[in-house]
């Protein structure tokens, strides 16, 4: 990502400056010139690349020998590859020199108040700069859904018949089990990412002037006496006042600096990066089993003869069910406007969760009474064709049975709307910023106009106001009129 423009705070327009800030700014300038200028190589060979490439493709369907045009092309391949190792450095480089001299850089800062008579000095807007935008964006998108089902449905029934008999007695066995079971299992995984990276870097036409540039000349000796306090300007000495103008243009002679205009730039660079990660793993297990057990016996003898009978029947149904549905959404957004302070606007994510469609007790307890009055009918289908076959000297002819849909559906519950920064979020303030630079007062300062104010221009501008008569002097330390500005004393 390329750099931010320079700024301090307390480099502000009418205020004084002070020199070690603004050495600062210009350290920082320089030391993000070479990462700066090593990434706008590596983007126009990239450019290039891409270029040569879409050309490679028309010339193969005009029928033109493109061998030497790929081979060109291949070699900006290596440049690019060389130039990514070379910005890399230069970035690297130029954070690890960034960093300290940012540091220097506080949000607060006190200063002495401007000179400036603001009543009488104007603000302008002249368009001495130009206009110009720098883009770079980069978007990458992954969207992944992998979805596994699996389900199994079976009924088995037997039956398991047995006679004995010797001597005059008989006894006879049989056993009758239908089972059934439903098993479902279900997987889902959904992942969607998003990465949009933004930048973009504009100068603006206007310039913001001070014009006219008044200074309120009571506050100017006050200022120079702040800031300078063993030399200062003692109003009650006119003539330590008028030998002060002596030295005007000599190297001895002192300064403080005043910004009095400037032209203006911006910055906008974003990143933003998204993850929607959603995983459902649900199992649900039903098995009903019934189970028939009978006994005949008859049991003779010279006197009496004895019969009898005993049997044990039972049924058991089960229902198992597992669900563990999550869904977690990742966001991270970073932007940095420098001129400009675009719109941001959250957008809504669903979040949602899966839970199964019946899970009280009074639909899962239907749903095993379903499943177990089935089993319950596939053993009178088993006790019917087991007595055919005993009297028809038939084999056991089992009736297929019919399967109920007895397991539960998914469904989706827990609907929420949240508010969060995503990639629309970074586009529609990027929109934004675009449509303010277009119509222009904002940015900035990229380019400083310094004004310095000399002790005798101030001596001058003194003598000027408050003896207009005796010291009539040429010229003055701002842009005022000596005969509109000036206020004749009390005689």
């Amino acid at each position: 990502m390329p750099s931010t423009i320079p700024y301090d705070p307390s480099l502000v327009l009418g205020n004084i400056v002070s020199q070690d800030k603004l050495d600062n700014l210009i350290a920082i300038s320089a030391a993000q010139s070479p990462a700066d200028a090593a990434e706008d190589t590596l983007n126009s060979l990239i450019a290039l690349k891409r270029s040569l490439d879409m050309t490679v493709q028309e010339l193969i369907e005009m029928n033109i020998d493109v061998a030497d045009v790929i081979k060109e092309s291949q070699d900006v391949g290596t440049q690019i590859a060389d130039a990514a190792k070379e910005y890399g450095k230069a970035k690297v480089q130029a954070e690890k020199t960034i960093q300290p001299l940012k540091a220097k850089i506080r949000t607060l800062s006190d200063s002495v108040e401007s000179p400036i008579d603001y009543n009488k000095t104007q603000i302008k807007q002249m368009p001495l700069s130009a206009d110009s935008l720098q883009m770079n964006c980069q978007y990458f998108a992954f969207d992944q859904n992998q979805q596994d089902s699996g389900t199994h449905a079976a009924t088995v029934a037997a039956f398991v018949g047995d006679s004995v008999s010797g001597f005059g007695d008989s006894y006879s066995f049989q056993a009758k089990t239908s089972a059934q079971s439903q098993v479902n299992s279900q997987h889902q995984n959904h992942n969607i990412s998003g990465t949009l990276v933004v930048t973009i870097t504009c100068t603006h036409k206007d310039a913001v002037l001070l014009a006219p540039f008044i200074l309120d000349v009571d506050k100017s000796v006050r200022v120079w006496n702040s800031l300078f306090p063993d030399d200062m300007i003692k109003t009650t000495d006119v003539k330590s006042i008028i030998k002060t103008m002596a030295q005007q243009d000599t190297a001895q002679e002192k300064s403080f600096t005043v910004l009095s205009g400037e032209t203006c730039g911006s910055c906008f660079i974003g990143m933003v990066h998204t993850l929607n990660a959603t995983d459902t793993t649900s199992t649900e297990t039903m098995y009903s089993i019934a189970e028939s057990i009978q006994g005949q016996f008859s049991v003779g003898c010279w006197f009496v003869q004895e019969s009898g009978g005993f049997g044990v029947d039972s049924s058991f149904s089960n229902d198992a069910k597992n669900l563990l549905s999550s869904q977690s959404i990742t966001s991270h957004c970073t932007l940095t406007v420098m001129g400009s302070i675009p719109s941001i606007k959250s957008n809504n994510v669903l979040m949602a969760v899966q839970s199964f469609t019946d899970f009280d007790g009074a639909s899962s307890m239907k749903a095993v009474q379903t499943l177990q009055n089935a089993t319950a009918d596939d053993m009178t289908t088993v006790d019917s064709a087991a007595s055919n076959a005993r009297t028809g000297g038939q084999m056991v002819a089992m009736q297929t049975a019919k399967i109920n849909a007895t397991l539960s559906g998914l469904s989706t519950i827990d609907n929420q709307n949240n508010k969060v920064i995503d990639t629309n979020t970074l586009m529609d303030a990027m929109e934004d910023y675009v449509n303010k630079c277009i119509a222009g007062n904002i940015g900035i300062p990229i380019n400083y106009y310094l004004k310095p104010i000399t002790k005798s221009q101030i001596a001058q501008m003194w003598l000027a106001k408050y003896y207009p008569n005796k010291y009539n002097l040429a010229g003055a330390g701002d842009d005022s009129n000596n005969d509109n500005n000036n206020v004749s004393p009390t005689t």
